[in-house]
């Protein structure tokens, strides 16, 4: 359910907003006060902001303009001021909508949803998660191509960045050198298969307790190695 708040002085506007939103399947907040409707737009999660433009304390204006510095809902800027230099003046600041007073209610509500079809869309767009991988203390952020050990992060070059996210998104599955080698490198070993072993070897330096008992990368001997899970 989506979460609105209204920031407006004059309660029987703001009530009659809030009960034609709330019809319509919205969760909605009022603050009749600019002070306390800021603090609670930037401490507080929501999907969309209805800001009048004349407040006491502090004005529609300044609260859109805070609020975009760190937030990029839907503000939509609600006022019995015509004149364009308002509107242009709002939506120069990061409003992306303004109604004039008078409005319906039922256009109040079509736009509310508008707005946030919109940034559903945009979001779904923009948004992509970060592809993690969490065994037992370690936290490997393939995207990023970060990784932490007990939420310490530790630097790896990119092929033991590769070997490492490699093991730990095949785990109990024993690879020799020569695959790894093959995967990660992306040619035939050629009796180079001592290099997989010089980067397990760094690979534990950074991620076991003890690197004479392995926690993570286990040595199969006469066979290769597996990632314990």
């Amino acid at each position: 359910m989506s979460r609105i708040l209204i920031v407006e002085d004059e309660e029987s506007i703001a009530d009659l907003e809030k009960d034609y939103l709330e019809i319509n399947g919205y969760e909605v907040e009022i603050e009749n006060r600019g002070d306390a409707g800021l603090k609670r737009a930037l401490e507080e999660d929501f999907d969309l902001f209805i800001l009048d433009l004349m407040l006491p304390e502090v004005d529609g204006f300044e609260i859109c303009k805070q609020v975009r510095q760190t937030k990029n809902i839907p503000i939509l800027m609600v006022s019995a001021k015509k004149d364009d230099i308002d509107k242009i003046r709002g939506l120069g600041l990061g409003a992306d909508d303004y109604i004039t007073k008078p409005f319906s209610p039922s256009e109040l509500v079509a736009r509310v949803k508008a707005h946030l079809a919109r940034y559903e869309r945009l979001i779904g767009t923009n948004a992509q998660e970060n592809e993690m991988i969490e065994i037992r203390g370690i936290k490997i952020d393939k995207t990023a191509r970060r990784v932490w050990v007990n939420n310490e992060e530790k630097s790896f070059t990119t092929k033991e960045f590769d070997l490492l996210a490699f093991l730990a998104q095949n785990p109990n599955h024993v690879f020799t050198k020569e695959e790894l080698f093959s995967k990660i490198w992306d040619m035939e070993s050629i009796g180079d298969i001592a290099t997989v072993t010089v980067h397990i070897k760094k690979i534990r330096e950074k991620i076991e307790y003890n690197t004479a008992k392995p926690q993570y990368i286990e040595t199969i001997w006469g066979v290769g190695y597996r990632f314990k899970v």
